[in-house]
């Protein structure tokens, strides 16, 4: 059967968000509230819920619901609506992805420590610390207190948060996405900053957990918002090309059916339209004249294993002409996100070039919700963290705690960017990298001891320099040096965050050493003219306590005040020298 898939054609229409269900057993439990008795508001997030989870606890999330509007009460949305709307739109949303009950009450409550007088240890006390957690993570930093500062420690929190527990961006993401949703209230320049601030870091964020249903209409959104006239040359000409779609990929379709029958592969074709966004950076913006296979690609969803998929392949590969080095294996390879499927680029009887993806359905909800399948499949255990093999979110957390406010945003923005490598380590190992990265980024993707002694590559078994730019499929073994140190040079090549923050951290240490030898030389030589031995204050511990006397932690730190001019060296002899 071939079907068209409509996400998204009408540009920025709301997509309805369903985790792909299954049925789960009926436990034993309390007599489920009346959908009548409950109110029309909250009736609609109940019955989504129990779509996903029968036997969730519906009274905590009737009481989550009781407490928001209550301390939100009086408070309104720029559209006018009651303020509780938009936290029972961010649960309907979780709800819609198949979240727990703890997720979605934590949604209900997730503005009320930074909207209302409600604390977090009142919070805690009334719902645990689970849910304090969750709604701990996404509270917004007060812009008063951190200045300048808030929005990068704010994301900064946000990150350390779903270390511990990911189900914070998931609530962030939900959170961001009926913002965008609502945009049309705020005033321009907020629309265009929100929206730059979602296509730089949430919308990556959404990409990286996998979770594609919400990228995609994220993306359309700040699209809308960021560029409204190209968004809406680029709805009309996706409808357009897709009025046709039928009719165009047709005689593609005629030669592929018989093909995966004869190789004995069943399962389902669809016609799959590309969101906005993704088309008008695909063509980068010149959507005039816009082709079906341009707006659209093929998806095969086999019945079967992985190796269905590779027969799959053969039989797309004997029906239609393929492009060569157009495949891309990401079942060998995942990518970073747990995204599995192949991918190939054939030429139609008509001559367009079009995009095949296959996967079999037990991927196929992986690859659209991401984390939050693995988060439901693994059950209590799993939703807790749900990590696995996110490798980036590692790298992250690894590089962060040195990096200052200005930097981490930047860095964050960095190792967030769209497009990525895809490199081998001799051994086999997968090590994932934006596009563009170097074999200095690779070296501190195996650590920052690896990196900051690095001294050379081997690429594809050839000799290059820490500068050379890596390619998807490359093997990259790093030649080190147990006296090797970094190099201020490395700035002008590392792309992501790691090196840039070693790099700076490591200047920055040399130079107050180099300060603080300078200043020791200027006081060594000024105590002697007063036959006063350094060396001998130093070890009577006389230098220390000037040191603290003077609000220095450190004498080093003392020393380097003096090598740099923030401490004048008449003013520290002064404390040396007086009776």
């Amino acid at each position: 059967m071939t079907t068209l898939d409509p996400a998204n054609v009408k540009g920025t229409a709301t997509v309805a968000l369903r985790a792909p269900r299954r049925r789960l057993p009926l436990p034993l439990r309390r007599r489920a509230p009346a959908l009548d008795a409950v109110g029309p508001a909250v009736a609609p997030l109940l019955v989504a819920h129990r779509a996903a989870h029968p036997g969730g606890d519906e009274a905590a999330l009737l009481r989550g619901y009781e407490v928001a509007e209550r301390l939100h009460r009086g408070q309104f949305r720029k559209s006018g609506a009651p303020y509780i709307t938009h936290p029972l739109a961010v649960a309907m949303i979780l709800a819609g992805l198949g979240m727990d009950t703890t997720t979605l009450v934590a949604a209900l409550l997730h503005d009320t420590v930074e909207d209302t007088p409600y604390t977090l240890d009142e919070l805690r006390a009334d719902f645990g610390d689970e849910i304090a957690v969750l709604v701990d993570g996404v509270t917004k930093l007060d812009g008063g207190r951190w200045g300048d500062r808030a929005e990068a420690e704010t994301f900064r929190k946000i990150v350390l948060a779903a270390a511990d527990d990911l189900r914070v961006l998931v609530v962030k993401l939900a959170d961001r996405l009926h913002n965008l949703r609502t945009l049309g209230f705020q005033p321009p320049h907020k629309r265009r900053r929100i929206a730059k601030a979602s296509h730089e870091l949430l919308v990556p964020f959404a990409e990286r957990l996998g979770i594609h249903a919400l990228k995609r209409e994220m993306d359309d959104l700040a699209f809308a918002a960021s560029d409204p006239e190209a968004h809406a040359v680029t709805g009309r000409a996706v409808r357009a090309a897709l009025a046709g779609a039928e009719a165009a990929f047709g005689p593609a379709l005629a030669r592929l059916r018989p093909s995966l029958a004869r190789h004995d592969i069943t399962g389902r074709v669809t016609i799959r339209a590309s969101h906005l966004y993704a088309v008008h950076r695909a063509l980068e913006g010149d959507v005039a004249g816009l082709r079906p296979c341009e707006a659209a690609r093929l998806l095969v969803v086999v019945d079967g294993t992985d190796q269905d998929c590779y027969v799959a392949l053969g039989a797309v590969h004997a029906a239609l002409h393929p492009i060569p080095g157009q495949v891309r294996d990401f079942i060998a390879l995942p990518k970073d996100n747990m995204y599995r499927s192949l991918h190939t680029r054939v030429i139609t009887p008509d001559g367009d070039a079009v995009e095949v993806i296959i996967r079999t359905r037990a991927m196929h909800p992986v690859a659209e919700y991401g984390i939050v399948e693995h988060i439901r499949s693994a059950g209590p255990a799993g939703t807790v963290t749900g990590r696995r093999d996110l490798v980036w979110l590692s790298r992250l957390l690894a590089w962060q705690s040195g990096a200052p406010s200005a930097e981490f945003l930047d860095g964050l923005r960095a190792d967030l960017a769209e497009g990525t490598v895809a490199v081998l380590t001799p051994s086999g190992e997968l090590i994932t990298l934006p596009e563009g990265a170097t074999a200095l980024d690779f070296a501190y993707a195996l650590g920052t001891a690896t990196g900051g002694r690095s001294i050379g590559a081997l690429v594809n078994g050839r000799l290059a320099p820490l500068s050379a730019e890596l390619r998807s499929g490359n093997v990259v073994e790093v030649i080190t040096d147990p006296e090797g140190v970094p190099s201020a040079e490395w700035l002008d090549y590392a792309v992501t965050a790691a090196p840039r923050v070693h790099v700076q951290r490591w200047l920055a240490g040399r130079r107050t050493e180099e300060a603080a030898d300078a200043g020791r030389r200027r006081l060594v030589r000024a105590l002697a003219d007063r036959r006063l031995d350094l060396l001998a204050v130093e070890a009577h511990g006389d230098s220390l306590a000037v040191a603290r006397e003077l609000g220095y932690a450190e004498i080093d730190e003392m020393y380097a005040a003096v090598g740099v001019g923030t401490l004048r060296l008449d003013d520290l002899l002064a404390h040396f020298t007086r009776p």
